[in-house]
């Protein structure tokens, strides 16, 4: 009888360059609005050629969910192997962490309640990540959330946006102020689906435009430091647009990481 023939998992192979505390910003950022339900399925979704980022994601909402499951997804045989090696030995340190061979296509048993797509639709064109944010969606959980965005190497820019099952719902911009030359800076961190629509007449290119408008006022506040710029930045430009102003999206606490929480509808392309 012939083998079985393996199916190729859904998607391309990325780079896989990764760094320690790459995605802190993002990780955070789930712990604090995400719901999970018991025994929540998390997906981190290409984690690359080290397996950090899956393991900080696993710590991280461990703090949250005690009973999370999270299982990194890999194209590369490799990749998965290289993961599992790091794991033997240490699994009573990391219960319910395990890495597998896969894609979009999520073969993880059941459908997942998070899914993090952290730097993997970089490649594609505009077109492709907007079905492939349609194809991971339909893959989630009753009630379940996908998370994609891009950052850049060491995790000092970075823009996220949260699809729950009936689409887009918000988009964070979440930055190293200390490191921030101007709010627009981040607009090359934008997802694939926006990235091109940074032009006059697109709602993303008036926000980052505001935005460096406010940063340039409130310039004065930086003697007392780049949050305190960073945070009357945000004050400011809340008069103008729909920024959201609650916990757990919005308000002081988050606005001091150096995040900005807005509805996707607000700066959604003209399609």
């Amino acid at each position: 009888m012939c083998a079985e023939r393996v199916r190729r998992p859904e998607g391309e192979l990325t780079r896989g360059t990764t760094n320690p505390n790459r995605l802190r910003r993002q990780d955070l950022w789930m712990a604090a609005t995400t719901r999970l339900p018991p025994e929540a399925l998390v997906v981190d979704l290409g984690y690359g050629a080290s397996p950090v980022t899956a393991v900080e994601l696993y710590t991280r909402l461990r703090t949250v969910r005690p009973d999370v499951r999270v299982v990194g997804l890999e194209i590369s045989q490799d990749r998965v192997d290289a993961a599992r090696s790091f794991l033997a030995g240490r699994q009573d340190a990391y219960p319910g962490l395990t890495f597998a061979r896969g894609g979009f296509e999520l073969p993880v048993g059941r459908p997942p309640d998070l899914v993090r797509a952290a730097n993997v639709l970089r490649q594609y064109d505009e077109e492709a990540a907007w079905l492939t944010w349609e194809r991971l969606r339909e893959r989630l959980a009753p009630g379940g959330t996908l998370v994609e965005g891009t950052c850049d190497e060491i995790g000092r820019r970075h823009v996220w946006v949260a699809l729950p099952e009936d689409g887009p719902a918000t988009i964070t911009f979440a930055a190293s102020v200390a490191h921030l030359p101007k709010p627009s800076a981040l607009a090359e961190r934008l997802p694939k689906t926006l990235i091109h629509r940074n032009v006059p007449g697109e709602a993303v290119h008036a926000f980052l435009t505001d935005l460096d408008r406010a940063w340039a006022t409130a310039a004065p506040q930086s003697v007392f430091g780049p949050r305190q710029r960073w945070l009357a930045t945000v004050e400011q430009i809340r008069r103008t647009w729909p920024v959201l102003t609650r916990p757990p999206y919005g308000g002081v606490r988050r606005w001091r990481l150096g995040e900005v929480t807005l509805p996707w509808d607000a700066l959604a392309p003209r399609r």
